[in-house]
């Protein structure tokens, strides 16, 4: 039996929709079937915990007496550099910027936990330089700014999370750093990063549900799919089920973060690489039919990642990898690469990920949030460019 959203929506209205997690529907499926939890079931939470460098806020820290123009200037909050070619007083600060005052050149605070000091609330000192002009006389800026007095804060991520993703590891002889954590040399370790069954994008694998205007949970705030992710790539190689066993679809998520919890949004720094961003997100998939029922009950056993050596392949770009692995296997702590069984690493907490899809799953359950239909669907085909 078919449904539609607003047959969803108006079940949750009434606290009547029944709502399960993605990793409940694995154990209904396999008890009941697919057709059964079509029928039965109306939304299916999933979620992610993990580091998205591709993040970043907008602020509006209001306006001075007399008045300034970022623009043209030079704009730090924390000492973090901030892109100010934007009107007035609107910044945006990235999950990767770094620290510009020439006094702290490590990687131990940037862009990240500066979003993260705002979202809890701490007091973030504001710095800017400008050129002066017959509106906007004022020359320079030092102050202490915090979440609750500026107008605006919104988190705008141009691509957050990735259906799946490598699985990194490094065949050369000396360790090497990287987004992937640190990398043992002759292929010691493997990281990886993905809620694998959890993951939105997984339980979704052709965008029949994710689109743009999709409501999503970010960090304990309601905000929005404004757009496909930068480097979606929907031409991806799948699996038989039709899972990507590659990077595939990503995501431009928006939220305002007056509503955030901090224990769902961290700064996180990588030696010798850099800052970046981790983020809770949770997405609720309508169970329309049987086909969705299919796809939201897949699951780690059934999705595979590529294994990309990053002290070559990655950083060359060659497309070589070293074979496809399991999240089962992933998440039993131990794979076999080249024939050398080694330890694996999870820079994604599936033990967040549970939480959050726990939490949407209760805000569902209690009327608070409400599935919304997309007003275009994200696309399916590569566009042109690649």
């Amino acid at each position: 039996m078919s449904k539609t959203y607003g047959e969803i929506k108006e079940k949750i209205q009434n606290r009547q929709a029944v709502v399960m997690t993605a990793e409940e529907v694995i154990e209904f499926v396999r008890n009941n079937g697919t057709k059964t939890a079509a029928d039965e079931i109306d939304v299916v939470t999933t979620a992610t915990f993990g580091t998205m460098c591709s993040s970043g806020a907008f602020l509006n820290v209001g306006h001075t007496k007399p008045k300034i123009k970022f623009g043209g200037g030079s704009v730090t909050l924390n000492d973090v550099e901030c892109y100010a070619g934007l009107a007035a007083v609107d910044l945006y600060v990235g999950a990767t910027a770094r620290i510009q005052n020439g006094t702290r050149n490590d990687f131990s605070y940037g862009g990240g936990h500066v979003i993260h000091d705002l979202v809890a609330g701490k007091d973030v000192r504001l710095q800017a330089k400008a050129k002066p002009s017959t509106c906007y006389p004022r020359e320079e800026i030092d102050k202490w700014i915090n979440i609750k007095e500026i107008g605006h804060a919104a988190l705008v991520n141009p691509r957050n999370a990735y259906q799946n993703y490598n699985v990194a590891v490094n065949k050369s002889e000396k360790t090497i750093y990287t987004y992937m954590g640190k990398l043992l040399p002759e292929i010691s370790n493997a990281n990886y990063s993905s809620a694998g069954q959890l993951s939105p994008l997984l339980n979704d694998p052709y965008y029949e549900t994710i689109g743009i205007g999709t409501r999503v949970w970010v960090a304990g705030s309601k905000g929005y799919v404004f757009s496909s992710g930068t480097q979606h790539s929907p031409h991806a190689e799948r699996g038989k089920n039709g899972v990507p066993v590659e990077g595939a679809g990503t995501l431009g998520i928006s939220a305002d973060m007056k509503c955030m919890d901090p224990d769902f949004i961290s700064g996180t720094s990588f030696t010798q690489y850099g800052n970046s961003l981790a983020v809770g997100l949770g997405v609720p998939i309508p169970m329309l039919n049987e086909n969705i029922a299919k796809n939201v009950s897949v699951k780690d056993s059934e999705i595979f990642a590529p294994v990309v050596d990053y002290s070559h392949d990655y950083p060359n770009a060659t497309g070589k990898t070293l074979g496809k692995i399991s999240y089962a296997d992933l998440r039993s702590g131990e794979i076999e690469v080249c024939g050398k069984k080694i330890p694996t690493g999870s820079l994604s907490s599936y033990s967040k990920a549970v939480v959050i899809a726990e939490k949407l799953k209760s805000e569902i359950d209690k009327g608070k949030f409400l599935v919304q239909e997309p007003v275009e669907l994200l696309p399916s085909v590569p566009r042109g460019g690649g």
